[in-house]
């Protein structure tokens, strides 16, 4: 089953089929090559490799309609550049508001060595010109395509009101917030515990005082906590799973009082949730024929120029932190579908979801992706025996 548009399919990505000639027109100065509306309509289905980048600022930006692509503002581009397009000679797409910005990225892009650079004439205004209806994305909204997973999959939905009755009542229940705990610090419903995503399923046994406790995944509004339940449903866990109905905004809007502060644990998942969280992410991802790179073919993806490679590490922005692949961006797995489309700037690429040994939130991870139709493989690696291989470098890196 793959996603397109606001749907779920199971025959793929649907691709534009339009038959609109390209058209290689006058660039916005003598050397910088732009393309028409319908060239790049014709790229976004054609099925090659195709960058694009979405340069207005972020208030213009917003959540990223109408291409759903990443987001690299002028000032970081340089520095970003080789995180979001590895491969120079990739066919890239630049696109601003008509503000001569796209032109500006495409002197910085070429002083980097990119080769393969063109210009969306008139910028957004021009692909919107018609309307957006029936235009093909670039990308995918992580809003659109939770909603459709709740639509196939009938996820349930457990509302404010009636948790408020479940906590009145002593209800053997517990909220788990799957946001980052940056977020769940600022607010959060009452008695909540602070689990981010792909930590759901790792830490479920720990965190889930027993079979028959109803287990309601909470978020800011819905789309984090519907990826979350139907990634326990889906698992198989024994509990009763529900999401908490537009989350923490529901439950303000139900009349609520919101707590601040941290909640939680960092600590260690014990053996007992480790063996829980590997027996259920197999029923999960059953089916799925996951492939599993080693350490010669990591190296030899990276250093490779003919197919764009992106490497995600899934694991905590602590655990990246402490040490990671180069190359790789901190993609803290449950957040990634928050902002799938800030994360792959290149449709076509392969993803390499980088994880631990035991690959729960890999794996989790790559059960989504697969539904989105992207390529994916996974590299687990024991980041606490880096004397093994010379690959892992410490110090943060910028979340893209």
């Amino acid at each position: 089953m793959s996603y397109s548009g606001d749907t779920l399919k199971r025959d793929g990505i649907e691709t534009d089929a339009s038959t609109d000639r390209r058209s290689e027109t006058a660039g916005p100065s003598n050397d910088a090559p732009s393309i028409d509306r319908a060239t790049l309509k014709r790229w976004l289905s054609d099925g090659a490799e195709l960058a694009l980048l979405d340069l207005r600022d972020a208030p213009a930006y917003g959540k990223g309609a109408p291409f759903f692509a990443p987001n690299v503002p002028l000032a970081r581009l340089a520095a970003e550049a080789a995180l979001v397009i590895p491969v120079k000679s990739v066919r890239t797409v630049l696109v601003d508001d008509g503000d001569g910005v796209a032109e500006a990225a495409w002197r910085i892009l070429r002083g980097l060595g990119y080769t393969d650079l063109s210009i969306l004439s008139g910028g957004i205004a021009a692909w919107t010109a018609d309307g957006v209806e029936g235009l093909p994305r670039f990308g995918v909204s992580g809003a659109a395509f939770s909603e459709a997973v709740r639509a196939a999959k009938g996820t349930p939905l457990v509302t404010a009101a009636e948790l408020g009755r479940l906590y009145a009542q002593g209800a053997d229940a517990i909220v788990l917030d799957t946001r980052t705990p940056e977020e769940f610090a600022v607010g959060h419903v009452p008695r909540a515990l602070s689990v981010p995503g792909t930590e759901l399923l790792r830490r479920f046994a720990d965190v889930v005082p027993s079979r028959e406790t109803l287990v309601l995944v909470s978020c800011a509004g819905l789309p984090r906590a519907i990826i979350g339940a139907q990634t326990l449903i889906d698992a198989q866990v024994p509990n009763r799973v529900a999401v908490l109905d537009n989350g923490t905004k529901g439950w303000r809007e139900a009349g609520f009082e919101i707590e601040a502060g941290a909640g939680g644990s960092s600590a260690a998942i014990s053996a007992a949730a480790a063996g829980f969280a590997a027996r259920h992410v197999e029923l999960l991802i059953a089916g799925l024929d996951l492939s599993r790179i080693d350490f010669a073919t990591l190296t030899a993806w990276r250093a490779g120029q003919r197919h764009t490679s992106i490497f995600l590490d899934v694991r905590t922005p602590e655990e990246f932190a402490a040490g990671h692949i180069p190359h790789s961006t901190s993609a803290p797995g449950g957040q990634l579908f928050a902002g799938i489309c800030r994360r792959i700037a290149v449709r076509g690429a392969r993803v390499v979801l980088v994880d631990d040994l035991a690959g729960i939130r890999a794996k989790t991870t790559a059960y989504w992706l697969r539904q989105l139709g992207v390529e994916v493989t996974l590299f687990l690696y024991d980041f606490a025996a880096v004397a093994d291989y010379p690959i892992v470098e410490r110090g943060p890196l910028e979340r893209l």
